[in-house]
């Protein structure tokens, strides 16, 4: 079975796909492919399948902004999903405060000291084994992930997502982090999507609104222009691998690539290619190909996780693809 990754997936749409046979695609009322059902591993035109109607209302990813828009209304869903007929685990620390309680959810071996725990506007799920350090101000929406850390401190606002071995501080407003990635220290963070094993150093800060409160418009990959979001709020987006030194301040609506290298006084451009080395203050130039793959090798070895020739072939090509044409 063929999955639709940008497809928010749901109890219905779910069942639909288990009914499936083979030979058939779930097509939903805009005409976008849901899953289809094949034998063959190579995907097949559309017009050779047999189309099943999915009428049913679904959620589709399709900007790069949609990730954080949509987030707090996915954590909703998660946490109903995760949580059903599941008993929390007790939290026992006597300096922590916390506001409908039966809305928190507490894994295996996670640990929470001294917070504030805000679900009364949305869940609070907490995974295992992570940690909310004293002093931190938690307010649902939120997800923590496996292994990750919530610094002393921290501001940590609704509809934000700290993804699996995380280590974040600051402020962060409606935003996702993906596996890995750190931003431990103070400065803010809203309305962002950082990939995986990306770094923001010691008050980095992005910009989320514009002063003329008029829309923000962000690079397309796919035109190679700064297009409309229609949105007043739109922050950082940054590719893998990449990473910011400290007190790098991002514009409203920026755009970074994969395994960037970015520092430097200034707001830096509003698109930062992948592969690039300095910042708006003093230039960029292109990181050297090797040089990055073995940053990249020593950022993942240090948390014990292989780095093989399929993660190195991946940015090889990707350097390639996005390597400037002369």
């Amino acid at each position: 079975t063929f999955l639709n990754g940008a497809v928010c997936a749901t109890d219905v749409i779910a069942k639909a796909v288990e009914q499936l046979q083979e030979g058939q695609v779930l097509v939903g009322s805009s005409g976008i492919t849901i899953a289809y059902r094949s034998p063959f591993e190579v995907v097949q035109p559309q017009a050779e399948l047999s189309v099943v109607s999915f009428r049913e209302p679904i959620t589709v990813i399709q900007h790069i902004w949609d990730i954080f828009v949509e987030n707090g209304a996915q954590i909703n869903a998660d946490f109903a999903a995760i949580t059903h007929q599941r008993t929390s685990q007790p939290l026992n620390d006597p300096h922590t405060h916390c506001y409908a309680p039966e809305r928190i959810f507490i894994e295996k071996g996670a640990k929470v000291r001294a917070a504030i725990l805000n679900a009364e506007n949305g869940p609070i799920y907490i995974g295992k084994n992570a940690t909310i350090c004293e002093g931190s101000v938690v307010m649902g929406p939120f997800s923590l992930g496996e292994s990750a850390t919530v610094n002393w401190g921290a501001k940590m606002r609704m509809n934000t997502t700290i993804g699996p071995h995380c280590k974040v501080g600051g402020e962060i407003s409606n935003s996702v982090l993906f596996s890995y990635s750190n931003k431990g220290h103070d400065g803010f963070l809203g309305n962002s999507v950082l990939g995986e094993w990306c770094n923001l150093g010691a008050n980095c800060n992005n910009s989320n609104l514009k002063n003329d409160y008029t829309n923000v418009k962000l690079y397309s990959y796919a035109t190679h222009t700064l297009e409309d979001t229609g949105r007043l709020f739109c922050g950082l987006f940054m590719g893998d691998y990449t990473k910011a030194g400290i007190s790098t301040m991002f514009n409203t609506g920026t755009v970074v690539g994969v395994n960037a290298n970015v520092f430097g006084a200034g707001f830096q451009s509003k698109h930062i290619p992948s592969f690039s080395w300095g910042g708006a203050a003093e230039g960029t130039t292109e990181y050297r190909l090797e040089k990055a793959i073995q940053v990249a090798y020593e950022t993942v070895s240090r948390r014990n996780v292989p780095f093989g020739e399929i993660e190195q072939d991946i940015l090889r090509s990707i350097f390639e693809q996005t390597r400037p044409r002369s």
